[in-house]
């Protein structure tokens, strides 16, 4: 039997191989299956509901091989395109998905530009299937996130910005929705990372009729990068230990697949390599690129105060308001009063309300707006008549309401509140020591003269600062712990020439009597704290003045040194540079030396001084030792975190149970992972039987108790008869 091999008219795999390696000799037979094409399309179109398998066969063939004949496939795009846009409803959903294949594998081969096919598929959104739908979204992120692989083309994602900007006003539900997720996933897979994106899910998403759009557009401002974290510390987890197997492989025997297996990770490490070199990518969140923060705000809490929705519609509004008012300091003086009707200890998800109420707290907004708020916590959950947990939950919602609105607690309420520092339950008076430790850090004024504590050096050196004001810092915070070690600054020179005379000028710098007084106080501190943690205020003393006077010492010293320094300079140079120093004692000897304070010496310090990471170590730990007392070791948080952690609300101290159900559930956790206590079962196979020896401690007693009897100690005459028993049977058996 003679095999045909040569089937070209029938087998189009065959053809379709043949016209990708050689087109010009084959283009014959290609005019022939595209003419075939046109008239089953004309046959289709007739009944667009039913599959034909041929016309399937000749798309998939035609759009594999069209860019070997740009000329004569010019129109067959657009036959594809008219015929779903005109049955789009009606097709074969295999039909239709064939068709849609076609054009998206020539789109992929750049035939087809990218917004004639956005938008047929926005079209499609209105057929009832739900797979097309996601393959559709799928290939359209896909497609811009190709365009932009290698640089970004602004023009085309303009135009393709503006389209899904006209999408998301779109009637047809399905398409809006579609296109708010399209370009939230284009954000966050840092393509369409700017501006216009958000602003327009911001303005046009987040007050849309349609609710899927409405809830996802919210969605995507409450969003956080913790999950890029977490991927991050797994990525940081699986790291491949490249010394670990070049030494395994040098130690096990040599073969094929371990030396195989050394390449690939070897490949890893490479990788990993070009991974970290790579600079990080950041994605914000979408909140702080909002450009009207203040009418977004207004416009969300009016769309609030209307809407009948879900209550879980309504804490997404409250959340993201809270946030805009939080991050960008707006003023939204109704939001107060709207979110105090919630403050109820039976209300759903009152600590996430509670959280809101902290977010949107800020020193901006005055004292008397929240203030209110404040009491209504007070009186509904810092009362006696309420559980501790309760009472907890309340007081640590005050404490983060007042870290970012100090001025909004008054000298009344804090007192009443710090009363409950005694209280018997502990949650309760570990919150409420939580707020006094925050009050004698802001206004230690508000509390009790008992509750204030002793007095730190940084609260000594903390201006209160009234409603508005800022604080301007004229140099480094804490540059004046460098003076200790840096006895010289580097002025330089008056003149702007370039000699060399002005690079080397150094100054000794001595401390003046009240900065060596107060470097005594920091050095008797420190062995303060190694020998004992609350030393009395006598032997303090007693150590201030030895201090003072070896410090006092060790200054006149330094005078001395620095006459004999400079005696020596103004002789050797003729054009002295200018010089400033700290000197105290004999200025008026030393002509051309300016006296400097402190904060003064420090400013120049930082003004002629590269710091280094170092010196910003020990400037952070001398700023630490000025809030550290001997009655308190942690200091407290100062910086003000973006959002509220729900977890600072909710965390309360709890005992633990002492009851027997509770020890029973914990004794049963230990032994979940634990072996059998007990004997031990050593055979292989589990399922097997058992010896006789093994099945007679299962028998019931009665059934074995003749057994145990002959366990007990014979006497001397049932000796002397089985003896003779046995005897007597070894006898017979010979």
């Amino acid at each position: 039997m003679v095999r045909h091999n040569n089937q070209l008219p029938d087998n189009l795999p065959q053809l379709q191989n043949l016209i990708k390696r050689d087109p010009d000799s084959y283009k014959d037979d290609f005019h022939q299956q595209y003419q075939h094409f046109l008239s089953s399309l004309e046959v289709f179109a007739l009944n667009p509901g039913e599959e034909n398998k041929s016309l399937d066969e000749l798309v998939m063939f035609i759009a594999q091989v069209a860019q070997c004949y740009p000329k004569e496939c010019a129109k067959f795009p657009q036959h594809l395109v008219d015929l779903l846009k005109n049955h789009a409803t009606t097709l074969d959903p295999i039909m239709r998905n064939c068709f849609v294949k076609a054009l998206i594998l020539m789109r992929n081969k750049n035939i087809i530009p990218a917004i004639d096919l956005l938008e047929l598929f926005f079209q499609l959104l209105c057929c009832p299937d739900k797979n097309l739908r996601s393959f559709l979204q799928n290939h359209i992120i896909t497609d811009i996130k190709n365009m932009n692989a290698k640089h970004k083309d602004m023009k085309l994602n303009s135009t393709l910005q503006n389209f899904m900007y006209s999408m998301l006003k779109d009637a047809n539900p399905k398409a809006a929705k579609m296109s708010v997720d399209i370009m939230i996933e284009l954000y966050k897979k840092n393509i369409w990372n700017d501006a216009k994106t958000v602003n327009v899910i911001a303005t046009v998403g987040c007050f849309s009729k349609i609710m899927k759009v409405l809830v996802a557009s919210l969605k995507f401002f409450l969003g956080h990068d913790d999950d890029e974290k977490g991927s991050d510390d797994s990525d940081s987890d699986n790291e491949v230990d490249l010394k670990g197997a070049i030494m395994q492989n040098r130690v096990n025997k040599k073969t094929k697949k371990r030396k195989k297996q050394l390449e690939q990770i070897k490949k890893q490490a490479v990788k990993a390599q070009k991974k970290k070199k790579n600079a990080p990518a950041f994605n914000f969140s979408g909140i702080h690129l909002v450009h009207n923060p203040q009418g977004m705000a207004e416009g969300l809490f009016k769309q609030l105060q209307s809407t009948n929705e879900r209550f879980e519609v309504k804490l997404m509004h409250l959340d993201v308001i809270s946030r805009l008012i939080g991050i960008h300091e707006l003023f939204l003086f109704g939001y107060y009063p709207y979110i105090t009707r919630f403050l109820q200890p039976h209300q759903r998800q009152v600590t996430r309300i509670m959280q809101f109420a902290a977010q949107a707290s800020h020193e901006l907004v005055p004292g008397d707006i929240i203030e209110p708020v404040l009491k209504t916590i007070a009186n509904n959950f810092i009362t006696e008549r309420n559980s501790s947990d309760v009472m907890a939950i309340g007081l640590n919602a005050t404490r983060e309401i007042c870290i970012r609105c100090p001025l909004a607690m008054s000298e009344d309420l804090l007192r009443d509140l710090a009363m409950y520092k005694t209280y018997k339950e502990k949650s309760v008076m570990m919150a409420a020591r939580s707020l006094i430790m925050l009050y004698r850090e802001q206004l230690p004024a508000l509390l009790h003269k008992k509750d204030r504590g002793r007095l730190t050096e940084a609260q000594a050196e903390r201006k209160i600062r009234a409603y508005g004001e800022v604080e301007v810092h004229e140099t480094i915070p804490g540059a004046e712990a460098l003076l200790k070690d840096s006895k010289e600054i580097d002025l330089g020179s008056e003149d702007d020439s370039d000699s060399d005379s002005n690079d080397g000028e150094w100054v000794n710098v001595s401390h003046s009597e009240d900065e060596g007084k107060n470097d005594g106080d920091n050095d008797e501190e420190d062995s303060d704290d190694d020998d004992d943690d609350e030393p009395d205020e006598d032997e303090s003393e007693e150590e201030d003045g030895s201090e003072d006077d070896e410090v006092d010492d060790d200054t006149s010293d330094a005078d001395e040194e620095d006459k004999e320094h400079s005696g020596s300079e103004s002789e050797g140079n003729e054009t002295p540079a200018k010089k400033k120093s700290l000197t105290v004692e004999n200025s008026s000897e030393n002509e051309g030396v300016q006296v400097l304070d402190a904060k003064e010496a420090a400013q120049e310090l930082a003004m002629t001084r590269i710091f280094t990471d170092e010196d910003f170590k020990r400037i952070n730990a001398a700023q630490l030792k000025k809030t550290v007392t001997n009655a308190r070791k942690r200091p407290l948080e100062k910086d003000r975190a973006e959002f509220v952690k729900l977890n600072s609300i909710e965390m309360i101290y709890k005992k633990r149970k002492h009851d027997k159900e509770s020890r029973l559930e914990t004794v049963k956790a230990g032994r979940e992972d634990r072996e059998k206590f007990g004997w031990k079962d050593g055979r292989k196979n589990e399922h097997c039987s058992k010896t006789n020896r093994e099945n007679r401690k299962r028998k019931n007693f009665v059934m074995m108790r003749h057994k145990a009897r002959s366990k007990v100690k014979k006497s001397f005459r049932d000796k002397q008869k089985a003896m003779r028993k046995h005897l007597l049977h070894q006898k017979k058996m010979k």
